[in-house]
């Protein structure tokens, strides 16, 4: 697609413009798009104007000194109550009207949707179209006492009188009471007429009509504001905040039409995510229920340390509950609740319990009981016998500061020594710069893994405690507590534990500050004390660091839309002119977005920067891992999880992902599969990920981005033989960064074309004859197995009587049919016929299933056959029933070769020259054969004898206790014996190849091998066998990749060889087709080796695909966040709002700079479509 494919389609664009203006006005439909009645419109605007005429008539009498502004709100109020009360029963009454008097309505085919017929101006349709009411009765009322309340209290929010003693201006009065109304309007026609859609929108579905409360919501803290400043005294401040945002509430509409203003659930979880981070330095939380309970447990926990009289008890309180609570809870508990449960219950819940222990056992128990004890040990000694003099060089405050310099200098370098890039600019000299194969990288990684092991402990041991002596050495601690430093210091002493990083730089900044701030009666050193110090130095960091990567990412868009000739637009030119121009509005949207801790949105990923709303740092409002569109694919990004987890855990302990924070996304590439991560939640030794796998089906956009990550990976792991020391990063710039690389066990995925050896007359030629001694071999070896499964069973139940050989004998007369018996079926088939029947007809199905349930209950399933250019209705989940269409394929077999049933050879009653053959004997419903007997004599000939005698001299019969010495000699003289496997071995080929002994031809052997041969009547006696058919596909595809083995590695020497070769395909391999369900199985049991034959029918290319299991690299780099979580508001914008959902849109189109195909894909469904989402898994990193 072109850089000017269009932004919205015609018909998007056409329902983007009625949508839009509804948003803005809060609801009223004044642009419908067909032509409607005037009185459609008179009543919107009347209803819209309706609370400022109630409100006008309380604000009159106040200013005639009628009535008191209370009275005035309260009237005001009354009033709204009423009128939608009577609006919200308007609306109950016209749908109960259209319920009990129904009207035939005529639609046009060729008019809108959403196009209505309006009777009358109070009609039911009009009223129903303009007043679409409540879900809920009590939403009805809830949101009719709300308005009224609204109304009261915006009526005494903009009194004329209470604006001119703001500002003592008339002509701002006025223009604060006209424009606050229109917002007031706006308010409450979105909560009691008709709710609009709102531009910032979180949920997909607004279930409880959360969405109606979202403006008056706003509207009520602007009005609490002023009622706080009417009741305080001498209060300036409030003063001043009541008149800016008297100014602001003007604008709430233009706030609400640009989706700068969150909806509420947003809002809540946004905001109790922020105070928990930086408020009470936890982490945030990866489910919404998480979240809430530590918000109250934490904050519990801040308030109790206020009520601690003694400075020793608040001292310990705080170091004691900041390391728990930075611990992983959630598992421990769940741990330990499994735990009990393994006592009480079965040896299971001791097994999943064992699981458990992995992660979390006693040796955790007692390692974070040892560290809290030393902890609380260490705050208590040092806050009771160190002195609290003033700051000097020489306090003991001022050697722990120096201390925990040198600590952050030392884990700021052993981190970025174990990336690829330092800072992200300059190649790594110690990075091993030959990593294509795990055992060299591991060697050279050695003195790099020693470095991790050095940076871990001084991370989780080493620098806690430190950061513990420096805060139990503060003075404020000394004296009595006041608030500040209750929620300071129960900060601090929880982000210790929890983020030591982030607590070890801003201990380290506010040090570095107070050792070069000597000034005692300056503001900072006055008025702050240390744990307010490290609040603000803390929300400062964050939100710097947000500003430049916000800036990063505005930048990448900017530049790229003309340097990247395939996103250059017509209108890019005018877009960059206008951002350089107003670069200084440009910069303050990024710096508001990083205030608010929101993304930056690019409206459809062009240079047109918006603020979008702030929400939860893992973007999506679902669960974790609920949701993934599932399929064939899935299995191989489920079978690389568990050693992908465990790579993870020990990168991230070492610290060679660099800063790993909540909100951090990584990208690992491996073949075609790429692996997007997300950390939700991280705290003292565990980080909590969420892994998505993206498609491997790639397509044109898919395929441009990921060649790009490609030649990144490539460039910064296997292009370095030949660069400089410090070479610098030629992707700078891009969102992402490459990091390290991780030894996965996973697949590796190979393709070769056969040409050559599928159609080779001299493999062909040695085909059939390999496939008869596989078959040979396979049927052996299938007995064998059969008869000691159930000698191992009869001895278990103690039921066997006599020698074993005879209880093959029971059954066999009820397994044997005549053909006269079949023939029979095929009449009584016939009777239930007439003119008018149907072979789709399920009762005629369930007619002749009574008529037949006696006579075929125990008959040998058979595969249907199907019309040719039907379509088959029958359920598969009744095998053993025949359905009516097979019995009338079985009457008149209607376009399909005639097959004389009568000539299938049913072999007598087997009599064996030795006792023990009954043990290796082919099952009697095998036994008859279509076989023509001169067929069977060729194939007597054909018999490979030498190879089944090898065949029978490997076999040991280790399960029989008394077995006579020359039991195998016996066996291989038994010609009853060899019989039956050259009838089986014949009506196998039979039904595969017809026993024509011409070469087949590559094609007859691809559709062999995926069992697509076209029908006959040997195949059909194969296939109504099922078992037997299955043994003999089976054998067919070992044989096939024996001549592509052969044709690979040489002729096979000999039969102990060829053996060998069998054996391990059967215990290694998985030879098949990807597509089967056997495939999937086998890559979740992690078969060694997978092998399937493919076809291209464009080109007519054979190709072998061929997966091997085996530990290898996989690259992992990290995104920028701040461009992943912008992408993902606009994504969430237009797909929410807009509803583009175009497939070929701009939005979705490869970048290869911003990933913007790859970043879609890895949203949460409905509006990403990853592959595959894992639950939520949990990282010790001990």
């Amino acid at each position: 697609m072109g850089p000017d494919v269009p932004l919205l389609n015609d018909y998007k664009k056409e329902f983007f413009l009625k949508r839009f203006p509804q948003t803005v006005l809060g609801g009223p439909r004044l642009k419908l798009g067909y032509c409607a009645p005037p009185y459609i419109y008179v009543n919107q605007i009347i209803l819209f104007l309706t609370p400022w005429v109630l409100g006008g008539v309380g604000t009159l009498l106040y200013q005639l000194g009628v009535m008191k502004d209370y009275c005035t709100a309260a009237l005001s109020g009354g009033l709204m109550f009423v009128t939608a009360l009577i609006l919200q029963m308007t609306n109950l009454y016209a749908r109960q009207k259209t319920m009990t008097v129904e009207r035939m309505q005529i639609h046009s085919t060729l008019t809108d949707e959403d196009e209505f017929e309006f009777s009358s101006c109070i009609g039911s349709e009009t009223v129903k179209f303009i007043i679409p009411g409540k879900k809920y009765i009590i939403n009805t009322v809830f949101h009719s006492l709300l308005a009224g309340v609204m109304c009261g209290l915006g009526t005494w929010y903009l009194l004329p009188n209470r604006i001119t003693l703001l500002y003592s201006n008339i002509g701002g009065t006025v223009v604060i009471f006209v424009f606050g109304w229109v917002t007031v309007c706006i308010g409450e026609y979105s909560l009691i007429i008709n709710t609009a859609t709102e531009t910032a929108t979180f949920q997909a579905l607004d279930t409880y009509e959360i969405t109606a409360l979202m403006r008056p919501f706003y509207i009520f803290v602007f009005i609490a504001v002023d009622l706080a400043h009417r009741f305080a005294v001498n209060a300036p401040i409030l003063e001043q905040t009541n008149q800016i945002l008297h100014v602001i509430f003007l604008f709430l509409p233009f706030l609400w039409a640009m989706g700068i203003l969150p909806p509420l659930d947003a809002l809540f979880l946004w905001g109790m995510e922020q105070l928990l981070e930086f408020g009470l330095g936890g982490s945030p939380m990866s489910s919404n229920t998480k979240l809430l309970v530590m918000f109250l447990i934490s904050a519990g926990t801040a308030i109790a340390s206020y009520f601690i009289p003694s400075t020793l008890g608040v001292l310990l309180f705080m170091t004691g509950f900041g390391f728990i609570l930075s611990l992983n809870l959630s598992e421990i508990g769940f741990a330990f609740k499994h735990t009990v449960i393994s006592h009480l219950a079965s040896s299971k819940s001791k097994n999943m319990q064992r699981c458990l222990r992995v992660q979390f056992g006693w040796r955790e128990l007692m390692f974070y009981l040892t560290v809290l004890t030393v902890a609380l040990v260490e705050a208590s000694l040092l806050h009771q016998f160190a002195g609290f003099s003033s700051f000097s060089k020489a306090r003991p405050q001022t050697i722990a500061s120096y201390v925990l310099i040198v600590l952050l200098i030392m884990m700021w370098i052993l981190r970025e020594i174990q990336r690829v890039y330092l800072f992200g600019v300059f190649r790594n000299p110690f990075y091993p710069k030959d990593v294509r194969t795990v055992t060299v990288f591991m060697e050279k990684q050695r003195r790099l893994m020693k470095v991790g092991v050095v940076r871990r402990i001084l991370l989780t041991l080493v620098s806690p405690f430190a950061m513990i002596a420096f805060l139990s050495l503060d003075r404020a601690l000394q004296n009595l507590h006041s608030v500040s430093v209750c929620i300071g210091f129960t900060r601090i002493f929880r982000m210790v534990w929890q983020h030591t990083e982030n607590a070890l730089v801003d201990i380290v900044i506010v040090s570095v500050a107070q050792m070069l701030v000597l000034n005692p009666d300056l503001w900072w050193n006055r008025s702050l004390d240390t744990g307010i110090r490290l609040l603000l130095v803390g929300i400062l960091r964050d939100r710097l660091l947000r500003f430049v990567s916000k800036l990063q990412f505005a930048m990448a868009i900017l530049l790229t839309s003309w340097t990247e000739e395939k996103q250059r637009r017509k209108s890019t030119a005018t877009l960059i002119t206008l951002n350089i121009v107003f670069f200084p509005i440009l910069l303050t949207f990024v710096a508001i977005s990083a205030l608010l801790s929101s993304p930056l949105l690019p409206l459809f990923t062009l240079p047109v920067f918006l603020v979008g709303f702030p929400r939860p740092i893992r973007s999506w409002p679902g669960p974790v891992g609920a949701t993934a569109c599932v399929c064939s694919d899935t299995v191989y990004y489920q079978q690389l999880i568990p050693s992908l987890v465990v790579a993870l855990q020990a990168a991230l302990a070492a610290g060679s992902l660099g800063l790993s924070l909540p909100g951090s996304h990584y990208l690992c590439r491996f073949q075609d599969r790429l692996m997007w991560i997300l950390v939700l939640e991280k705290g003292f030794t565990y980080c909590c990920v969420n892994i998505k796998g993206l498609e491997l089906q790639e397509t044109s956009c898919h395929t441009a981005e990921a060649h790009r990550v490609d030649e990144i990976f490539e460039m910064a792991f296997e292009h370095q033989e030949h660069t400089k020391i410090l070479s610098p990063n030629h992707h700078f710039g891009h969102i992402l960064t490459p990091c390290t690389v991780l030894p996965v066990r996973l697949y590796s995925d190979a393709r070769n074309v056969l040409s050559g050896i599928i159609d080779s007359p001299e493999n062909l030629k040695h085909l059939k004859d390999d496939f008869i001694k596989v078959l040979v071999w396979m049927l052996v070896q299938y007995c064998y197995n059969k008869s000691k499964m159930c000698k191992s069973l009869g001895n278990a139940g103690k039921s066997n009587k006599g020698s074993f050989p005879e209880t093959h004998n029971i059954g066999a007369i009820e397994r044997s049919r005549t053909s006269r018996e079949e023939d029979s079926s095929s009449a009584d088939t016939i009777e239930d016929w007439t003119d008018d029947s149907d072979i789709f007809d399920p009762e005629l199905s369930s007619k002749i299933k009574d008529r037949r349930e006696a006579g075929w209950l125990g008959t040998t399933p058979k595969v249907r056959l199907s019309i040719p250019g039907s379509v088959e209705t029958e359920s598969q989940n009744v095998p053993q029933e025949m359905s009516t269409e097979d019995k009338l394929h079985k009457a008149i077999v209607l376009g399909l070769p005639a097959v004389d049933k009568g000539k299938q050879q049913v072999l007598p009653q087997v009599e064996f020259s030795c006792s023990y053959s009954e043990l290796l004997s082919i099952p009697e419903e095998w036994r008859s054969t279509p076989v023509p007997a001169s067929k069977v004599h060729e194939m007597r000939q054909r018999f490979p004898e030498e190879w089944y005698h090898f065949i029978l001299s490997q076999l040991d019969f280790f399960y029989l206790k008394e077995k006579p010495a020359n039991l195998l000699e016996d066996l291989m003289k038994d010609k009853a014996l060899k019989d039956l496997y050259i009838h089986g071995v014949s009506s196998c080929c039979f039904g595969l190849f017809e026993l024509d002994n011409a070469v087949p031809a590559p094609s007859h052997v691809f559709r062999a091998y995926t069992s697509g041969i076209p029908w006959s009547g040997g195949l059909d006696w194969l296939t109504g066998k099922p078992e037997l058919f299955q043994l003999a596909l089976k054998a067919f595809r070992y044989t096939f990749k024996l001549m592509v083995d052969k044709a690979s590695l040489g002729p096979v020497e000999n039969f102990k060889e060829l053996v060998n070769y069998l054996e391990e395909y059967e215990n290694d391999w998985y030879i098949g087709l990807a597509s089967d369900l056997e495939w999937q199985q086998a890559v979740l049991q992690e078969k060694p080796y997978l092998f399937s034959l493919g076809h291209d029918p464009v080109t007519g290319i054979y190709t072998g695909r061929v997966l091997t299991l085996q530990e290898l690299l996989v690259q992992v780099g990290k995104l920028n966040d701040e461009a992943v979580r912008g992408q993902w508001a606009n994504l969430s914008w237009e797909l929410l709002y807009a509803t583009n959902d175009d497939e070929e849109r701009y939005s979705i189109q490869a970048h290869p700079v911003l990933l913007r195909n790859l970043t879609v894909q890895a949203a949460d469904p409905p509006l990403g479509y990853p592959v595959y989402s894992s639950e939520l898994l949990h990282l010790p990193l001990f």
